[in-house]
């Protein structure tokens, strides 16, 4: 049970990962940090795989929320945010392990500023590789830096061995104060996945809270995606669409349709170059440049659910 100040909730959204979410779960016994008390909620995403089922069979004291109707992944986590009873939540995907001590840094960070909202952690690759996972909010200068295949350098803000503030951070697993969530409105439920976290982060760094990167706290993050375009298609919609929510809802439309134009401009390039380079994905480099160019074309996952 939560009761004192500095508790924490495990916040873990699942859809149809049964085995991910089982080792997402046994990756928090494991590495929770001694003397802080905590709670566990799941929320299950409408889940077919017997997800719901395999946690309840734990017999472990994890607060189940079992809901019937696909939801988004801003609309999951902040029904978590608001069920939650810790002052701090630990947001996670059900494909999210994390390492040890990674919870103890996370919360060591938020306690020594007191005005950061949320602070996000070095996220690694199936393989244990750091993968970017904090980056400068988006704009008509990232999509620049994009196109000139300077984002890596100019863009990504994570990597180096030091706790320091970014625009914003992925939320596969990220460390939310409840409070700052409550009063920005937790997250926008327009965006169903993708940009969510961003949009969020946005809306803290404007209510004068700030967003951390944390590197001292590593996550896997197992890569789910697939590399056929048929299944992967829904997503590269998703990722294009709510791109073009964020522009709209936080710059005016000239820059909104500059960031299209930028972005379609650098995927039609990787996509020309895959056609002369070993082992590229051409075609799914040619599918994300028509997205970007026009998001509301084609079927989304949000569609599909």
């Amino acid at each position: 049970m939560v009761g004192v100040a500095s508790a924490l909730s495990y916040c873990v959204v699942n859809t149809n990962g049964r085995e991910h979410l089982l080792a997402c779960l046994e990756a928090v016994e494991r590495t929770h940090p001694a003397g802080v008390e905590r709670e566990i909620l799941v929320l299950d995403n409408a889940s077919d795989d017997g997800s719901a089922e395999a946690v309840r069979a734990l017999g472990r004291e994890i607060r189940l929320i079992a809901i019937e109707r696909r939801a988004g992944k801003a609309e999951n986590d902040s029904t978590l945010l608001r069920a939650a009873r810790g002052r701090y939540c630990l947001l996670l995907n059900e494909d999210s392990e994390l390492r040890p001590g990674a919870a103890a840094a996370l919360i060591a960070a938020l306690d020594a500023d007191p005005r950061a909202a949320a602070a996000g952690a070095q996220l690694l690759d199936s393989a244990g590789e750091p993968a970017p996972c904090a980056w400068r909010f988006p704009g008509v200068g990232t999509a620049l830096a994009g196109a000139l295949f300077l984002h890596r350098r100019l863009t990504v803000q994570s990597g180096g061995a030091g706790t320091r503030a970014v625009g914003w951070t992925q939320s596969s697993a990220l460390m939310v104060r409840r409070e700052a969530a409550a009063e920005v409105g937790y997250l926008d439920p327009a965006f169903f996945v993708y940009y969510d976290e961003c949009d969020f982060c946005k809306r803290l760094g404007e209510a004068g809270w700030r967003t951390l990167f944390v590197p001292a706290a590593e996550a896997v993050h197992h890569d789910q995606l697939s590399t056929d375009l048929a299944a992967g298609l829904p997503r590269i919609v998703e990722f294009h669409r709510n791109r073009d929510l964020y522009m709209r809802k936080h710059h005016a439309r000239p820059a909104a349709l500059a960031v299209r134009f930028l972005t379609a401009w650098a995927y039609a390039l990787r996509a020309l170059a895959a056609t002369v380079l070993p082992d590229q994905p051409a075609r799914i480099y040619r599918a994300h440049a028509r997205q970007a160019l026009l998001p509301n074309r084609g079927e989304s996952l949000s569609d599909s659910a």
